[in-house]
């Protein structure tokens, strides 16, 4: 157990010191104390305490901004934090539990995940103070150990029923750009896509029951989502199918750093299925951005639902400064903060309705995807594989891609036949080890 306040036990703090320097070997500061710490040299003590560890989702860019601006969050104390960017977040987490070096805060995309986590006992139940902010249905009370508690908040959203293509360029007949690797998590713009899809075919409450396993992988409407899918991308040849499998979502390298796929070499393609996120790949580029509604084969009715990501920050530490930063980041002071640290091309949306400030300037891209979330959008949907548990999250990733190589009704009637083992074989498992449900109410209107 970690002491609240004051100075840690030395071991504790030898293996904080040792995670911090792995991180960051680049500051010789924090290497010298890690190197300092491990050896017990006399006077290397000291009475200040450690700095708040935050690990989370976000590197370039993005991670700048967050870092910029969890450094000049003030709490009167003179607390410092050490932020940890990393692409594979899950592994990172899970390497850092099994070494009994948890971050003090953690943010990540995954309802699921989480749930896992507070199964386990892993997490501390957010303060009173900051549940106000948690933005039901997407950070719900869990009864864990006999009580009804939240233990994690949003800090920020990112759209994700959005459609990319260059200026000028027809919508009529688009010629669709897919780059499905990402590291460990390879095949999550594919998921992006049938969610997307069976959001605006099968509306918000078909879409709830399957993305919190209460819906068979085999239900028609599911099937329908795969085969659309299938019938968007047709006519690919074997090489751009490689070349898809293989490619980054954020498209090829170029001398200032990803190009984006609209821009990228051997992509001959028009139009992007791709989360708001994605706009600092085009920063400065003549890119427009569109709901994703009408180019799904989707009914009219459903055309005001959006899928969305969320971030969510969740406390591992007993230190009260832990809950206090999150009420911080997660309260206005700390969304402005946040705001001005980042450049447009990466400035955070948030949850609760709160849009771009009236004179806050912004590119037109920014000023319609704000629109989209806060004023467009009538229903809110968080992103369904990222709702699911783990174990059955990454079959779906998995399934993506192979199905994206073979698209045969036979191939595609296997895969799901898996998927819904996967389903069955975790809900069972569920029922006789934790004493909670995970959420069953994923979609919601932008004021919560």
């Amino acid at each position: 157990m970690t002491p609240p306040t004051g100075r840690r036990p030395v071991r504790g703090a030898v293996r904080r010191a040792v995670r911090r320097a792995a991180f960051r070997t680049a500051r010789p500061l924090r290497v010298l104390l890690a190197a300092c710490l491990l050896v017990l040299v006399p006077g290397c003590a000291s009475d200040e305490p450690d700095p708040l560890v935050v690990l989370g989702p976000w590197t370039g860019p993005e991670g700048e901004a967050f870092e910029a601006a969890l450094q000049r969050l003030d709490d009167g104390t003179g607390r410092t934090y050490a932020y940890e960017g990393t692409r594979s977040l899950r592994e990172t987490l899970v390497s850092q539990l099994e070494a009994d070096t948890p971050p003090d805060v953690a943010v990540l995309n995954s309802i699921g995940e989480l749930t896992e986590y507070a199964r386990r006992g892993r997490l501390r139940p957010i303060a009173e103070r900051t549940t106000e902010r948690a933005f039901l249905p997407w950070a719900p009370t869990l009864l864990v150990d006999g009580r009804r508690r939240t233990y994690w908040v949003p800090l920020k959203v990112d759209l994700k029923s959005l459609v990319w293509s260059k200026e000028g360029t027809s919508s009529d007949d688009p010629s669709w750009c897919v780059g499905l690797a990402s590291q460990a998590t390879s095949g999550w713009p594919g998921t992006d896509w049938i969610e997307d899809i069976l959001l605006h075919q099968a509306g918000p409450a078909r879409y709830e029951e399957w993305a919190t396993s209460r819906l068979s992988w085999r239900d028609p409407d599911v099937v329908r989502a795969w085969t659309t899918w299938a019938r968007l991308l047709a006519g690919r040849s074997e090489k751009s199918v490689e070349q898809s499998l293989t490619t980054s979502y954020e498209g090829t390298a170029g001398p200032a750093g990803p190009r984006g796929l609209l821009n990228s070499p051997g992509f001959d393609c028009t139009h992007e299925h791709q989360s708001a996120f994605i706009r600092y790949v085009y920063a400065g580029d003549d890119i427009r951005v569109e709901p994703s509604a009408r180019f799904l084969d989707g009914r009219a009715e459903h055309r005001d639902a959006f899928e969305v990501s969320g971030d969510m920050a969740a406390v591992f530490s007993d230190d009260p400064a832990a809950q206090e930063l999150v009420e911080r980041l997660s309260g206005p002071a700390g969304r402005e903060r946040w705001r001005a640290e980042a450049d447009p091309a990466v400035r955070p949306l948030f949850p609760n309705g709160t849009g771009l400030p009236p004179t806050e300037p912004a590119s037109a891209v920014e000023q319609e995807i704000d629109a989209l979330l806060h004023s467009t959008a009538r229903t809110l949907c968080f992103d369904a594989s990222d709702v699911m548990p783990p174990e059955l999250r990454d079959a779906f990733h998995r399934a993506v891609l192979e199905f994206f190589r073979d698209p045969a009704r036979k191939h595609l009637a296997s895969l799901l036949e898996q998927l819904e083992a996967v389903r069955v074989q975790v809900d069972e498992e569920s029922d006789d080890t934790r004493s909670f449900r995970p959420p069953e109410d994923v979609c919601a209107g932008p004021g919560g």
